[in-house]
């Protein structure tokens, strides 16, 4: 089972006390960026340094990776669940339209993107009005979705930033010639592998099939006896 990184013991006992009531016997954790390097297919065993970054619904974890253990880590609690935050604050403080989880999530689907595109996408969205608590539509496009997700996008990129700086020069010059690889549900987000680029200015490349890394890399670790022995002894 994969665990954050950052997981406190508390956390971390959930999980087996979760593992042990649907009846499991034996549950060995892995730690979430490991998992989505193996799933993202990255050379995790040599001496070379990776870099993966996993943004999911809750958290955003970057992780150095060499020798198929992680060199330096952090997590941030933001992730796709805030940037859905982001976009309902934005529609109320500029249309006085409340809207719910589930719609501001439609947004970020279907038009949302992290760096301005050239022919915005608009969609139809449906709320109650602040004022009058009646049904009411607006139209929202493409960049003032940007707009919305500026400040947690820039949460984000300081969490791959912080971790870059910690990196030993030696791994962080193989980053550089290597890149980022992004995972995690928000990797879909459009453009997001841009908008770090930019805010890091390593290259940042989308996974394969992103939104399923870390379960993907989790089951592979099942097969490889090698990797889970290295696994405990981290």
């Amino acid at each position: 089972m994969s665990v954050p990184y950052g997981a406190n013991s508390v956390e971390r006992r959930a999980v087996y006390e979760a593992a042990g009531a649907a009846g499991v016997r034996e549950v060995l954790t892995i730690p979430a960026p490991l998992a989505a390097a193996i799933g993202a297919g990255l050379p995790i065993a040599t001496p070379a340094g990776d870099m993966i970054v996993n943004i999911g619904g809750g958290i955003t974890e970057a992780a150095v990776l060499s020798m198929s253990a992680i060199v330096r880590a952090e997590s941030g609690r933001v992730g796709g669940l805030r940037l859905d935050e982001a976009i309902i604050s934005y529609v109320r403080r500029k249309y006085q339209l409340n809207i719910g989880q589930p719609t501001a999530e439609a947004v970020k689907i279907q038009v949302g993107a992290a760096v301005p595109i050239p022919n915005p996408m608009t969609m139809d969205i449906q709320g109650r009005d602040a004022r009058t608590g009646l049904p009411r539509a607006e139209r929202i496009n493409t960049n003032e979705v940007v707009e919305a997700l500026s400040d947690t996008l820039g949460q984000i990129a300081q969490v791959v930033k912080n971790v870059l700086a910690a990196t030993p020069p030696e791994l962080a010059s193989d980053i550089i010639d290597r890149g980022i690889v992004l995972t995690g549900g928000v990797a879909l987000l459009r453009g997001i592998d841009q908008y770090l680029t930019m805010q890091t200015s390593v290259p940042v490349y989308k996974a394969e099939n992103p939104q399923i890394a870390v379960a993907t890399g989790a089951g592979r670790a099942l097969e490889d006896n090698s990797l889970q022995r290295r696994i405990v002894q981290n």
